[in-house]
């Protein structure tokens, strides 16, 4: 398979004209429709769109190549085009655009991305792109490129797969490197293979052995050695997304964006050369970029991820035991001590209120571990550990009674223990290097543990008030008040599928799960309820696509309604991810509809006064969930509500 494979004659505009950015865009996709390739004209371009508000994916010389993946491609395609004038497409040296490539990429499959990062090495070299302005015709265009790749690649082997990068030497005799390079762009399609291709050029014309290792969608290629990494001067990360990097701790490191690799090759390369670049230390979680070049807001909600993903399977193991507890035990026996009453019942309860004694502690270690690494991991966990006794000074003094701080509580000190870490990690840099052995060992837990110590024993008090007082607002809410937050809570489960919105309606139903098991809140608790609006929230837009793609199946492709399938298996899962590929094709139409089937769910929720204590599982955890039929018939409403909304925006595909 070549590059010619996938390019045609009725997909090449040659001496074109366009207004704009939008008319060449227009244009194009036009070209790529007239091919087959495409299911969903309006989705794909909706794709392509989406991409281009990302960052131009036009490049220096003239040349752009808008790409994307989309559902709405039934198989990889290319179209090119050619204009008489060049239009405005945002690229970096501020020049027109007149060469322009679109690739439409489906979502699976990885075959096709090895053949078009030949086209994107290919597209670097001046020559080839004069050959292309020329062309008289089409076909003459095609025998331009069918040349040069012969010519640079050769003739791949039957049955061998064709190399990302010819100039990637595999011989035992492989040159020894002085610059390596890691190259990744967010659809690991067009940037990633040009910035490779730039490096390694930039390098031949200095006389610097360069070798790129690409990130791209089908995974790592040109992988980088550890001999390799050991020996070389320097490393180059262009990326625009999250790659590997621990393994260069030690070594300089450069980090930028994808499109200076393609633009300012020879420069990065020479300041690598030069040596005036920082030492990287991979102390902490992997990071593609240093910390410093993220935004505050991302930082936190990286650092709470960490301490949320790491405290979830305790919530779950424990949660579901717990529930299972409930569901066992007999509350006639004594209401009071419900959940412990029969000896089957007081296991499941026992087991999983020990598995939720660790939430707070690995909630607060983790938050601070992602944030200092390892010096912040037993600062965090203590801090955790004392925000669920409650401990403070006046406990320690005149033993009164603790307030557990919970969730909150256990948040601050993660990040608190994390931050202050992190400085007195900076501050004993000034220490002598006699005292580096002793650090790990003594300085940082001793100091880190008496600071978090002192700091939670005074703000516990504080905290544990605050704590107390959300939640006897939320066990004060009246009937009205109590549906809006399952509304909202619903809805913000399916606005973004995954995203910040997801999570933080998920961290929210957890915590208040958490912090009611603590208090040993009943059954029937408004932290509870909440959790139950949470995950039918989650449920919804999964089955609300299967159901439109079952009942509304002209709005849908074949593939459509294939993987709509799969979509009744997810929902009931809860797995909300599942409907993530339906809304990246048509965002405008399907997450409105979800969000609002989701509210509608959720409130319903808080209608029926269903109430979940268990913080996952789906269609599995169903028979522990108080007024489990009210639970069924709030989903089956929410999800048919999602697909009639559906169904009443999206257009038939015979009408686009």
């Amino acid at each position: 398979m070549r590059i010619v494979d996938l390019l045609s004659p009725d997909r090449i505009a040659l001496g074109a004209q366009a207004a704009d950015k939008a008319s060449a865009i227009e244009l194009l996709v036009s070209l790529q429709e007239k091919g087959g390739a495409l299911t969903d004209r309006e989705a794909y371009k909706e794709a392509i769109l989406a991409r281009e508000a990302q960052t131009s994916t036009a490049i220096e010389a003239g040349i752009a190549v808008p790409h994307a993946k989309s559902p709405s491609v039934a198989r990889p395609s290319l179209a090119a085009m050619t204009l008489k004038e060049g239009v405005d497409y945002q690229a970096m040296d501020g020049q027109p655009s007149d060469l322009f490539f679109m690739i439409a990429a489906p979502m699976d499959g990885d075959v096709h991305l090895e053949i078009l990062s030949h086209l994107m090495v290919l597209l670097m070299d001046p020559e080839f792109t004069s050959q292309l302005r020329a062309a008289a015709d089409p076909q003459t265009f095609l025998a331009v490129i069918d040349r040069f790749e012969r010519a640079k690649f050769g003739e791949p082997e039957e049955d061998t797969p064709p190399l990302i990068h010819a100039s990637t030497p595999e011989e035992p005799s492989a040159p020894k490197y002085r610059v390596l390079a890691v190259t990744a762009c967010p659809t690991g399609i067009a940037h990633t293979y040009m910035a490779a291709e730039a490096l390694e050029k930039a390098g031949q014309k200095l006389g610097i052995p360069v070798k790129a290792e690409t990130n791209g969608s089908g995974g790592a290629k040109n992988i980088l050695t550890s001999e390799e990494i050991a020996q070389a001067d320097g490393i180059i990360v262009a990326a625009d997304k999250n790659v590997e990097t621990a393994r260069f701790s030690g070594k300089k490191v450069l980090f930028v964006p994808v499109s200076d690799g393609i633009h300012k090759a020879e420069q990065l390369i020479q300041t690598i050369e030069s040596g005036n670049v920082p030492v990287y230390e991979a102390e902490g979680p992997v990071s593609a970029e240093p910390e410093q070049e993220e935004s505050l807001g991302r930082q936190v909600y990286k650092h709470l991820m960490n301490g949320v993903s790491h405290m979830l399977p305790f919530v779950i193991g424990g949660g579901i035991l717990i529930a299972l507890a409930f569901l066992l035990d007999d509350a006639s026996i004594n209401p009071a001590n419900f959940g412990m009453n029969t000896p089957l019942a007081a296991f499941f309860k026992t087991i999983g209120g020990v598995a939720f004694g660790f939430m707070l502690p690995i909630l607060g270690g983790y938050i601070a571990y992602s944030i200092a690494d390892r010096p912040g991991l037993a600062v965090g966990f203590v801090g955790g550990s004392l925000a669920a006794a409650g401990t403070s000074f006046a406990t320690i003094s005149s033993g009164a009674t603790p307030v557990p701080a919970g969730f909150l509580g256990a948040l601050l000190a993660g990040f608190v223990g994390g931050y202050f870490m992190l400085w007195l990690r900076r501050a004993c840099d000034k220490l002598p290097n006699s005292l580096e052995g002793i650090k790990p060992i003594l300085l940082y837990p001793l100091i880190g543990v008496l600071f978090i110590g002192a700091f939670m024993c005074l703000v516990n008090p504080i905290m544990g008030m605050l704590n107390t007082g959300l939640t006897s607002f939320l066990n004060s809410l009246g009937g009205t008040s109590r549906v809006l937050l399952g509304a909202v809570l619903g809805a913000m489960m399916s606005i973004d599928m995954g995203g910040p919105f997801n999570k933080a309606a998920y961290v929210t139903g957890t915590g208040a799960i958490a912090t009611a098991a603590a208090a040993g809140a009943a059954a029937n608790d408004i932290a509870y309820q909440m959790m139950a609006s949470v995950m039918i929230g989650g449920m919804v837009p999964p089955l609300a696509i299967a159901l439109a793609t079952t009942f509304f199946k002209r709005k849908f492709t074949d593939d459509q309604r294939k993987a709509g399938f799969v979509n009744y298996i997810m929902g009931l899962c809860f797995i909300t991810e599942g409907a993530i590929p339906f809304a990246a094709a048509d965002p405008l139409r399907i997450i409105p509809a979800c969000a609002i089937g989701s509210g509608i769910a959720g409130a319903l929720s808080m209608v029926f006064q269903c109430a979940l204590p268990a913080p996952h599982g789906g269609l599995f955890v169903f028979p522990v969930v108080t007024n489990a039929l009210g639970y069924i018939a709030a989903l089956a409403i929410g999800s048919v509500v999602g697909m009639v909304l559906i169904g009443l925006l999206k257009k038939d595909l015979s009408s686009r």
